[in-house]
């Protein structure tokens, strides 16, 4: 669709000859999220519709305690600090963002009072500021009012690269202007596509000022509340035993009427998938759980249970195996898998791509993941507007003997290719789970008839993504060869997943591990490319941007990806637990709650 059309769609709902719903499911049907669809809406000075709430409770407390089981352990409480998941997902029942994103994609306030849009003058024309107000009476767990002041810290506190945050990328190069206690001004050094990032989602988590600013710079690893979140909010911690357990009490002071309905919150850790949907579906003994990596067999023998249901939430999530293009065997100040080095094997592209086509993704789709993923060529696999049509996947091992034959690499003693000394002897790791060891599996098995050796390793999750920087076993440490995990989109905007790719976001000792470009891909095209698509302010141009910089990471075989993933929960029969892809699983818990 033009982007005339488009604009005349917008004022056809700007006069009322179409609804706002007919607009969004329109823009659906030619790939762009509702988000992406609101957010035209609102640029366009169209109002802002706040969703129905469908919450029923009219007091809070008195549902007891809500009882979740994360398989994959928290190892602290604080999102910017966090380089997993798990981590990212418990800190959002107490750190809150201005903004987030509902299970229907819908921009929603948190902290804020309002969303801004064009009409309530938060957002200017020209893609460059945006003014944010914020809800007075609100406090901190420790009683501590909040105001715009901690919005400023937070911001500046995360742009700062000694703080080594996994968010800075949101918080670089902005201006703030405080107007009062409860409003600022954001400008953005560029006009800005999607300014719903800084202050927004998981990324958008509030820190308090009083508390974190004694700890800036190399300090903030020390904070306590990373361990000890003291946030805003519905519940506070009371005990947080890292890769364990982390017990809560509901907020008293909570700034949402009749919020939240459980008196206590219970997240468990450790365990695998399998353990954790038997929990929920068949014995009751939690009332929800996520990420069940499991086949579809499991997850319908287990759902005959009768306690509880397996859910279905749309994601854009990719598996894939990233080949480390530095050496984890040598050491340079330090550091294994350093810049400074160059992988002997995977510097030769007829390596990675031999891999590539030993990668069976049509079976590793069908029979391992089943309904919960499609096989892909593409790493960006969502929102359909920027999924590539210019990508293929082929899986051939005589290919991929034909490409290493061809390149020089000669099968040598025990089978195993080699070619200047160098063998095609490879580390293949990834977390304990399942469906990621049978991939490897079938993954080891067409390597070895190609002449590549796997040694295969899986780690504990809680210790794979712990965000523990002397943590030698942590997927952005990555002190193996080849590794597989899934990288989620958190906003319905794919720059910044692009963004990972970028070569400023090698993750490094400097850094503490914390950045995502974990294959250490560097390509100054890529980079020139990204920094371009990040100021286009055409939604067309903008897609096409993105959909070249998949095309390069892809067809640079700097990573290969195997499974488009949609996330799979399971929760108790009388549970509502809205839940959205686009942020933390927990975000939304405030409106948690058991329908009898």
């Amino acid at each position: 669709m033009k982007e005339r059309e488009i604009r005349g769609l917008i004022e056809q709902v700007r006069s009322g000859e179409i609804s706002r719903r007919s607009f969004v499911r329109g823009m659906m049907s030619v790939g762009l999220t509702a988000p992406m669809a609101g957010m035209m809406l609102a640029h366009s000075g169209v109002a802002h519709a706040q969703p129905t709430s469908g919450y029923k409770p009219t007091q809070a407390g008195g549902g007891g305690t809500l009882k979740v089981l994360q398989w994959q352990s928290a190892t602290m409480l604080n999102p910017h600090l966090a380089v997993g998941l798990a981590d990212q997902h418990s800190s959002s029942a107490f750190y809150e963002p201005l903004a987030s994103w509902d299970e229907e994609g819908n921009l929603v306030p948190i902290l804020a009072a309002e969303v801004p849009t064009l009409e309530n003058g938060g957002l200017s024309e020209d893609g460059l500021t945006v003014t944010w107000k914020v809800k007075q009476g609100v406090t901190w767990h420790d009683g501590a009012p909040f105001t715009v002041d901690d919005c400023l810290f937070t911001a500046e506190f995360l742009a700062d690269p000694e703080v080594s945050a996994s968010t800075i990328k949101s918080y670089q190069g902005l201006t703030f202007e405080r107007l009062d206690d409860f409003s600022f001004r954001l400008t953005f050094p560029k006009p800005t596509p999607f300014w719903a990032d800084p202050f927004v989602g998981i990324a958008g988590a509030i820190l308090p000022k009083h508390l974190f600013s004694e700890y800036k710079g190399v300090a903030a690893r020390e904070a306590p509340m990373n361990m000890n979140p003291i946030g805003t909010g519905p519940y506070i911690v009371r005990e947080f035993v890292p890769g364990d357990l982390v017990l809560a009490d509901a907020n008293p002071n909570y700034h949402e009427p009749n919020r939240p309905y459980f008196d206590a919150l219970e997240i468990k850790g450790g365990g695998d998938a399998v353990s954790a949907a038997r929990a929920v579906l068949q014995t009751g003994d939690y009332d929800f759980t996520w990420n069940l990596s499991i086949g579809d067999d499991i997850l319908t023998s287990l759902s005959e249970g009768g306690a509880g249901e397996p859910v279905i939430v749309a994601s854009a999530l990719i598996e894939f195996i990233s080949l480390n293009h530095t050496d984890p065997r040598t050491e340079v100040d330090g550091e294994y898998s350093s810049v400074a080095t160059e992988h002997p094997a995977f510097k030769d592209k007829a390596v990675r791509q031999a891999l590539s086509y030993l990668v069976d993704r049509k079976s590793i789709g069908d029979f391992i993941y089943g309904q919960a993923g499609v096989e892909t060529g593409n790493f960006l696999v969502g929102p359909p507007r920027y999924v590539s049509e210019n990508t293929g996947w082929e899986f051939n091992i005589q290919k991929a003997i034909d490409t290493l034959e061809a390149a020089g690499w000669s099968v040598g003693a025990g089978g195993v290719r080699e070619k200047d000394g160098v063998k095609l002897s490879f580390l293949y790791q990834t977390s304990t789970n399942p469906q990621r060891q049978k991939t490897q599996a079938v993954v080891k098995q067409a390597c070895a008839e190609a002449g590549i050796e796997l040694e295969l390793k899986a780690i504990a999750g809680s210790i794979y993504f712990s965000s523990d920087p002397g943590n030698p076993d942590t997927f952005t440490r990555f002190m193996a060869d080849m590794e597989e995990y899934a990288s989620p989109m958190q906003q319905p905007d794919p720059g910044n997943l692009m963004y990972n790719y970028h070569s400023s976001q090698v993750p490094t000792k400097a850094n503490n591990y914390l950045l995502r470009n974990v294959p250490r891909y560097r390509n100054p095209e890529y980079d020139a490319l990204w920094e371009q698509s990040a100021v286009e302010l055409d939604p067309v141009k903008r897609a096409e941007q993105l959909i070249a910089l998949n095309d390069m990471l892809v067809g640079d075989v700097a990573v290969v990806p195997v499974v488009a993933r949609q996330f799979v929960a399971g929760k108790n029969l009388a549970l509502v637990a809205p839940t959205t892809a686009w942020a933390g699983f927990l975000s939304l818990v405030k409106d948690w709650y058991i329908d009898a």
